[in-house]
């Protein structure tokens, strides 16, 4: 029956949305892609897209009240919308705002419940002013990231993000570590959060001798308060319902009814917004308050009973029943299974309630008194650096986590899993075994994984890191540095590529050209490592990709150099020549791509070609100059492996090895099977990252070896 309840009602709820994004006045305009006046109300902070290429465009989620198209009446309706806004007009909007904006209406993407995409160029224009909750909560978020910039980037820019979900300034490798050691919920707002605030508030006013229905009026208030300054994101939304159901049983005599107050909670939101069934950050919110609720009570006080301190038990049993309620999401999302992260997290929660008091003590202090705020935040930002400090360690520790099948086959494989060994754990037997078997599994296998990890190999001549569509290479320059040539699309997989290559100290970037699949990802080869110079080709387009390499050196103290044939760079036993573009070349299929850098690197006698994305006019302008000086060991196939190559270069180079940076499923067609096979039957050796992950060409002693670490994005 509940069921059948709860699927009636999710229909309902679902068919509702879906007709209004369906009305044949509005579906018409969206699929002719109509240029309208649209009159909306935005529903939470504006999120920019950072961009290579130029300005960000912000993401704005919006409710449409009116449509307005040239030559047919205006549209009256309340439906949900997204705005893709290139105007940096659209980036200090409020939530609760009512504005106008002309723009081309779109489809949104299959499965989303949205009515409509309106793309708009131009700034929106204010009707009237936010409400003076929003307006307060703006000043107060602004007036706590003001407090925070006296302090260390990465905690000064964590504490806001773990008080009010504010991560604008949050360092992205950063929340790359939070996510590896499965502490990313402390990076938005959650319901801990919320306890937190609600807690001392009730703490205060008890102590006070207030009543029990003052003591919900006035939780009320804060839980209304906070919920407001911190927006209201699935987490929160769902931490706020179960707490509002929680304080009318607190007044009405009824304080312990806290499991019903979450199943009602998280039913009326989904009927009130079915997207939120497909939202990760809703299930991990609710399924960690379920397992706090459910398993952590039984936890606590198994462990009690064996003796164990009270203050231990709750510490211990905490974290791992959040954690074990959690994994099947996780693991359906990240496709993996984390083992620091119930440990890390055991360490962190001392540090989580100060951090939060005294970040919320900043924001509210901060319109009337900023040196109280600023030493406030002060304070708060110690326990911050000690959640910074157990992020970084816990993403370096080796086999952190292990690989499990991703999707929704994954998800349900861990929870029946993970349901099977609850229910066998309830005996003693079971429990110690698991513990021997787990005892014996990671005392066996880690110090195999700490001294022969497998990766990288030993010898490695050349590693073209997986980093989707994309080119990122590496060559070793000495015991923890580097050459790498190009940097992918985004900072994150080179940042990774790196880590696990050990590479602490990047001697030369060398950026081929400066599309975006090359230069996108420069801020992870700067992410923790020294970069001793960067260089690139004398081009100026595209002028936003040189931007942003110029912006990324520049932080770091570096400028940009350009270089050109007959350069030439010793590093250890390390050297690198530029060979190419001989001439600045105009006129062509993609001139950025045809005045790439072409370079050779020679180490230990093996020699190195990469082409950057040179087409067919730079690959025969080479071949007419270099002719069989051309010839290498290993080739880094230009272009992803696109047709547009010069067939003789690849006689002239003759490799023993071809790597092939291409992403997985990419829109290209990239690489060519008809070039592939010319390259193969010229004797080549042909490793593709989107087949075999990283791959390296490895010197043995009787010439070159490949492998692939086999775990393409």
């Amino acid at each position: 029956m509940a069921v059948a309840l709860g699927a009636g009602c999710g229909a309902v709820a679902t068919a509702g949305r879906v007709s209004v994004r369906e009305a044949p006045v509005l579906a018409g305009l969206v699929g002719s892609g109509a240029t309208v006046q649209a009159e909306m109300v935005v529903r939470d902070d504006p999120r920019a897209l950072a961009s290579t290429s130029g300005p960000p465009t912000y993401l704005v989620a919006v409710d449409l009240v009116s449509v307005d198209a040239e030559g047919s009446a205006a549209v009256r309706l309340d439906a949900r919308g997204l705005v893709l806004g290139s105007d940096p007009g659209w980036r200090g909007l409020l939530p609760g705002q009512r504005v106008v904006a002309t723009g081309r209406l779109m489809p949104p993407r299959p499965g989303d419940l949205r009515a409509a995409v309106l793309s708009v160029r131009k700034a929106p224009e204010p009707i009237g002013r936010p409400s003076w909750a929003q307006r307060a909560a703006g000043v107060l978020r602004a007036g706590l990231q003001r407090a925070c910039e006296p302090l260390p980037d990465d905690s000064g820019g964590l504490l806001p993000g773990l008080v009010v979900g504010d991560t604008s300034r949050l360092d992205p490798g950063l929340e790359e570590d939070f996510r590896t050691t499965g502490m990313t919920h402390l990076t938005a707002v959650s319901g801990t959060n919320v306890a937190i605030v609600v807690g001392v508030v009730l703490f205060v006013v008890r102590r006070a001798g207030a009543g029990p229905v003052l003591c919900a009026v006035l939780c009320a208030v804060a839980l209304a308060g906070f919920v407001i300054l911190a927006r209201p994101s699935p987490s929160v939304i769902r931490a706020a319902a179960m707490g509002a159901i929680g304080l009318l049983g607190l007044a009405t005599g009824r304080p312990r009814a806290a499991v019903p107050a979450l199943a009602a909670g998280a039913a009326v939101l989904l009927i009130a917004d079915p997207e939120l069934a497909s939202d990760p950050g809703f299930a991990l919110s609710v399924l960690a308050t379920a397992g706090l609720l459910l398993i952590a009570p039984v936890w606590r006080d198994g462990l009690r009973r064996r003796g164990c301190p009270a203050g231990v038990a709750e510490a211990l049993a905490v974290p791992a029943a959040a954690q074990i309620a959690c994994g099947p999401v996780v693991a359906a999302i990240s496709g993996t299974v984390s083992l620091v992260a119930m440990p890390a997290n055991l360490v962190a929660v001392p540090a989580i309630a100060p951090a939060t008091l005294f970040g919320v003590t900043a924001a509210v202090l901060s319109p009337v008194w900023p040196a109280a705020a600023e030493f406030a935040a002060w304070i708060g930002h110690w326990p911050t650096e000690w959640l910074v400090l157990i992020a970084h360690l816990g993403a370096r520790v080796p086999a952190g986590a292990l690989p499990w099948p991703g999707g929704a086959f994954g998800g349900v494989l861990l929870a029946l899993l993970t349901v099977a060994f609850l229910c066998a754990a309830r005996r003693a037997i079971v429990r110690r075994l698991a513990t021997v078997v787990a005892l014996g599994a990671i005392l066996g296998a880690l110090p195999v994984r700490l001294l022969a990890s497998g990766w990288p190999p030993p010898g490695w001549l050349v590693v073209a890191c997986a980093v989707g569509q994309g080119d990122a290479v590496v060559l070793p320059a000495g015991s923890g540095r580097a050459v790498v040539v190009d940097a992918g699309p985004e900072p994150n997989a080179i940042d990774h590529c790196l880590r696990r290559l050990g590479i602490r100290h990047v001697a030369i970037l060398v950026v081929s050209h400066f599309h975006a699949d090359h230069i996108g990802g420069v801020a992870g080869v700067f992410r923790d490592r020294a970069v001793g110079a960067v260089i690139g080709p004398d081009w100026p387009e595209p002028a936003g990709g040189r931007a942003a390499v110029e912006t990324a050196a520049g932080g770091a103290g570096i400028a940009l150099r350009t270089v050109g044939p007959g350069w030439v760079w010793t590093v250890g036993d390390l050297r690198l020549e530029v060979l190419g573009p001989i001439t600045p070349m105009r006129g062509t299929n993609s001139d950025p791509n045809n005045n790439s850098l072409i370079v050779r690197a020679t180490l230990g006698g093996r020699s190195v070609l990469l082409l950057g994305d040179a087409e067919t006019e730079e690959q025969e302008e080479l071949v007419t100059a270099f002719g069989a000086g051309l010839r290498s060991d290993v080739l880094k196939v230009a272009h992803h492996g696109s047709a547009l190559q010069a067939p003789e270069l690849f006689d002239a180079v003759d490799p023993a090895v071809a790597l092939v940076s291409v992403g997985r499923d990419n829109d290209y067609g990239h690489p060519n099977p008809v070039l592939l096979a010319r390259i193969a039957r010229g004797g080549a050796r042909v490793l593709r990252t989107d087949e075999a992950g990283d791959v390296a060409a490895i010197v043995v002693d009787d010439g070159l070896a490949v492998a692939g670490r086999g775990d393409p994005p």
